[in-house]
């Protein structure tokens, strides 16, 4: 070897040294929630929906920012208020070498109506499409019943696969990996529930290649335990960083943080059934024979016993801002009209006197313990806040595998959910539309709400092809919503990653940890 090529090699070998990455450029990422399927139609979470984006793609990505961007659709347009037309990218490959078409879409939007008992079904993004029609391979058209502006952004979050991988595949062939074929930047390597995922680089990839040979994500769902394995170096990065070691990591010269607003907002589901409410009793334990959440100056008494500030800033650490909608502010509708419901316990015990109840009643919250920033600290201070009230409030907490599957049953009376969504419309349409399986609406309606007048302004938004008439519709829907006290907003959350020392990373409004945007200094 000449001098030359001696030393390029040595610097090479420097670099990736102090940079603290192996020679075969493997990545550690720390997540903080539970990934429990890799089939992309089976449940709409989170967690799940990140994952997935490594293996699979839709027609419409989206930015760190939270605008769209073309994904296997290159454009689209509305060619009549009833039809738009996508134009898929050509020469793209799945997994197994096989050619993205027209075809794999039409399948892709169908799956998801033919996936049975989904604890979170994908139909609320396409239940609006009524004709699918391929032009060619690589041009397709969707009707809709009526106008239907936002169907691009649906199309953002319905995942494309294989028609011949995954025709006659199951939800159990996606997760062994079997029927994991998409045309992402990764490909399967292993999925152990409960413990890690394993991808390897797809380097006939049709677009920017990524800088890892492979990346292990490893279910850390408790914030010490995943603060301790970015510490040790077990992991490279971690996701959602613990608040009481956000001071820890800032005076700490290995590693960084990158922070911002994201999309996610925290709030209560209220059960509004006409029935006796299942964790609903007197002080002395008998069941109540009306439901008191039935009573807007109950819930209206239950939003003004919570501080919000007081919650952001002290059990969250502020890692999280008051909420008055229930998307964050720069989100498509956000209603800057609605404030944060003002700290007044005094009032509230007035409004829950008016409604009959001057001693109050008890109630048990409940929420996950392995899902949101300090969740069950959050649940055990809104039931200390309530109690100040006179409504006597227990906690029960559980993990998120076994706390979502209930709540989305109606079991609960009370239950914190936390909802990202680029658009308002979006979000009141899945979180408090009136349930209805044919249109896919009220698919985490977990309080069974129902209100004909939000349900016309969420329909008016939808139906609004321009911008600026559909936003005006999602502001309007939002303040039905909000000021019938449907769910009571506590705060936006932050998204936090801190990285070792030689990565980078941009904060994404989503919360999503991609690792193929991580990158080397």
């Amino acid at each position: 070897m000449n001098k030359k090529n001696l030393l390029a090699t040595s610097i090479a070998a420097l670099f990736m040294t102090t940079a603290g990455f192996s020679f075969a450029a493997n990545l550690k990422i720390g997540l903080a929630a539970d990934v429990n399927s890799l089939d992309p139609h089976y449940f709409n979470s989170g967690p799940n929906n990140a994952m997935a984006s490594h293996l699979f793609e839709a027609l419409v990505s989206v930015d760190s920012d939270g605008r769209i961007a073309p994904g296997l659709a290159l454009s689209w347009k509305a060619i009549n208020p009833t039809t738009w037309e996508f134009k898929l990218r050509q020469g793209v490959k799945f997994h197994d070498g096989s050619e993205l078409t027209a075809e794999d879409v039409v399948f892709s939007l169908d799956r998801p109506a033919q996936i049975k008992n989904s604890p979170g079904p994908y139909t609320s993004f396409t239940k609006q499409i009524v004709g699918k029609q391929i032009v060619d391979p690589y041009t397709l058209r969707l009707k809709t019943a009526t106008p239907y502006g936002p169907l691009p952004l649906d199309m953002s979050s319905v995942f494309i696969v294989s028609k011949k991988i995954a025709l006659q595949a199951g939800t159990d062939d996606f997760n062994s990996g079997k029927a994991a074929i998409g045309t992402g930047p990764y490909k399967f390597a292993a999925f152990k529930r409960g413990d890690a995922v394993e991808l390897t680089k797809n380097d006939a990839y049709w677009g920017d290649k990524s800088a890892w040979d492979k990346v292990t994500f490893r279910i850390i769902t408790a914030g010490a335990p995943r603060m301790a394995a970015l510490l040790s170096g077990d992991v490279d990065a971690i996701e959602s960083i613990p608040p009481a070691d956000l001071s820890k990591l800032k005076s700490n010269a290995k590693f960084k943080l990158e922070q911002k607003i994201s999309w996610r907002t925290l709030f209560w589901h209220l059960d509004h059934q006409t029935r006796v409410s299942p964790f609903i009793t007197d002080k002395a334990g008998k069941p109540l024979a009306t439901n008191p959440l039935k009573d807007i100056r109950v819930r209206k008494a239950i939003a003004k016993a919570i501080n919000r500030t007081a919650l952001s800033e002290r059990i969250l650490e502020g890692l999280a801002v008051p909420a008055s909608n229930l998307v964050a502010p720069g989100v498509f509708g956000y209603n800057d009209s609605l404030k944060v419901e003002a700290y007044d316990p005094e009032g509230a015990k007035k409004l829950l006197a008016e409604a009959g109840y001057p001693n109050g009643f008890a109630i048990t919250l409940h929420g996950p313990n392995n899902r949101y920033i300090n969740d069950e600290q959050i649940v055990q201070t809104v039931a200390q806040f309530l109690s100040k009230v006179g409504i006597q409030a227990k906690v029960e907490t559980q993990p998120l595998a076994v706390y979502f599957p209930k709540a989305a049953k109606g079991e609960y009376s009370m239950a914190l959910l936390g909802w990202g969504s680029l658009a308002g419309d979006f979000a009141l349409r899945t979180v408090l539309g009136t349930v209805n399986a044919e249109n896919g609406w009220g698919s985490w309606n977990w309080g069974k709400y129902s209100n004909h007048a939000l349900d016309e302004a969420i329909e008016s938004s939808l139906a609004s092809v321009e911008a600026d008439k559909r936003e005006a519709f999602a502001k309007k829907a939002a303040a039905t919503a909000l000021q019938d006290y449907a769910v009571i907003p506590l705060h936006h959350q932050y998204a936090s990653w801190a990285l070792r020392k030689g990565l980078k990373y941009k904060a994404r409004t989503d919360e999503f940890t991609f690792a193929h945007q991580f990158k080397p200094e």
